[in-house]
């Protein structure tokens, strides 16, 4: 048995690009969708028909919401150096943490610790709540009293007959946080695409693959609209106008 390094990802040799065990010009190309391929190169199989359909509603779900701090970093970034494309979008992504891109992962590991051990959503609530913490998936800034996007994809979710066990988790969940806030909370849209992939047969560490994907669409828009309608200046300068310089005492 060998100890090198493995990968089974993908391959090129000089005459062909092989891509998890595929020949990528005469099987993948033409024949998968960018979605498809997505999955296969994610999990190493192709995707069953309602796979596709959710992955694709999850990206779409999830890739814009305005001039979040991710996109105006990166017309910032673009307008500072307009020949380096690739540099804003990292400088998008990598203000792509749980504030603005969402918690989805995060709810995956907790609707896997529900399933897993059988504990009682309002029992769960309250240890969050009781230890200063909050729920992953649940509030929203803008969204109120519902986030639109969480509700269509639990809508389709139980109109194609992919509602689980994750699912029903979520749902519990949402109950048991507007009885231990004593209000109701949005639950957001990083929750449902959590409970749906678990329920499809994702794992928790293919989760946050998905907005991390999405955001990158949107961004590559947004930097295609900087060069043709810069307003990165503008947003920088918007900034410095919104704080008020206070000098050190002394």
């Amino acid at each position: 048995m060998s100890d090198a390094p493995v990968t089974r990802i993908a391959q090129a040799f000089p005459d062909r690009v092989e891509v998890r065990g595929r020949d990528l010009t005469h099987d993948l190309m033409g024949r998968l969708s960018f979605t498809e391929h997505f999955h296969l190169l994610l999990t190493g199989r192709e995707p069953t028909g309602e796979q596709r359909f959710f992955l694709d509603l999850l990206l779409v779900s999830i890739a814009e919401h305005g001039l979040m701090p991710t996109n105006v970093a990166a017309r910032i970034t673009l307008a500072a150096d307009p020949d380096c494309l690739q540099g804003a979008v990292a400088a998008g992504i990598l203000g792509a943490g749980p504030v603005v891109l969402g918690t989805a992962e995060e709810c995956a590991r907790l609707l896997e610790e529900m399933r897993t051990s059988g504990r009682d959503a309002l029992e769960v609530a309250r240890e969050i709540r009781d230890t200063g913490g909050k729920v992953p998936g649940f509030g929203h800034p803008v969204h109120r009293p519902v986030d639109p996007r969480a509700e269509r994809i639990l809508e389709l979710a139980d109109e194609r007959g992919v509602s689980g066990e994750h699912v029903a988790l979520a749902r519990s969940l949402r109950d048991a946080v507007a009885r231990v806030w004593d209000r109701p909370l949005p639950m957001n849209v990083s929750m449902p695409i959590a409970a749906v992939m678990l329920d499809l047969g994702y794992s928790a560490t293919h989760v946050k693959a998905v907005p991390i994907l999405a955001r990158t669409a949107s961004l590559l828009a947004h930097l295609a609209e900087e060069r043709e309608q810069p307003i990165g200046f503008f947003l920088a300068r918007a900034a410095e106008e919104a704080a008020e310089y206070e000098p050190p005492a002394g």
